[in-house]
């Protein structure tokens, strides 16, 4: 991965952007941006779309980041700042899988990309993660043809991920644990067929 020095990856909820997200970070040694650790203040109030976008505009700014989420606002931005391109393009399926998996693997946790917000699942969480193909994908698809001379990988599964990484790192996507211990969940992301 050389001469990358900012990356965009985006996808819905529940696809490991996060994960991904540091993965890279601590592979390449970028910082990591969790937009959604701009858009949420403690307890999931969100911070107000003109001051997140703001934000994360003078981000783009910088020399080096990664940047994991989705936030169609400023994602066309993002994409003309980057240098790499990661869409996690999977089925709903294997989202609501995603999020049910995390939920109840950090339940009541406090979420490491989001401080002061603990890990939650209810019901308009998962309605708009089952409508995200309809509402959100669309807007993605027509964003990346606009960009289509940009470095741009696209991901439909878990698994063509995971051989891609490996390939590239030749070692397995991790999950930080509690107290920053490294877990292997590699069985975690084999389960996923789809």
């Amino acid at each position: 991965m050389k001469n990358i020095n900012k990356i965009s990856i985006i996808g819905g909820a529940g696809t490991g952007k996060s994960t991904l997200a540091n993965n890279l970070g601590r592979e390449i040694n970028l910082p990591v941006y969790h937009l959604d650790g701009i858009h949420y203040l403690e307890n999931w109030v969100p911070i107000g779309r003109d001051k997140r976008d703001k934000i994360i505009l003078e981000k783009v700014k910088e020399a080096r980041w990664i940047m994991d989420g989705t936030y169609t606002s400023t994602l066309n931005e993002r994409i003309e700042a980057s240098d790499l391109v990661i869409f996690l393009n999977y089925s709903t399926i294997a989202r609501i899988k995603g999020i049910i998996s995390r939920y109840l693997k950090n339940k009541g946790k406090e979420k490491t990309d989001i401080p002061g917000c603990k890990e939650k699942l209810d019901w308009e969480f998962v309605k708009v993660t089952i409508k995200w193909s309809k509402t959100k994908k669309k807007t993605i698809n027509e964003i990346l043809v606009e960009h289509e001379d940009k470095n741009i990988l696209v991901f439909n599964r878990r698994k063509k991920l995971n051989k891609w990484y490996e390939k590239e790192f030749n070692k397995k996507i991790e999950i930080l644990g509690e107290k920053n211990e490294k877990i292997n969940y590699r069985s975690r992301f084999n389960k996923y067929k789809n």
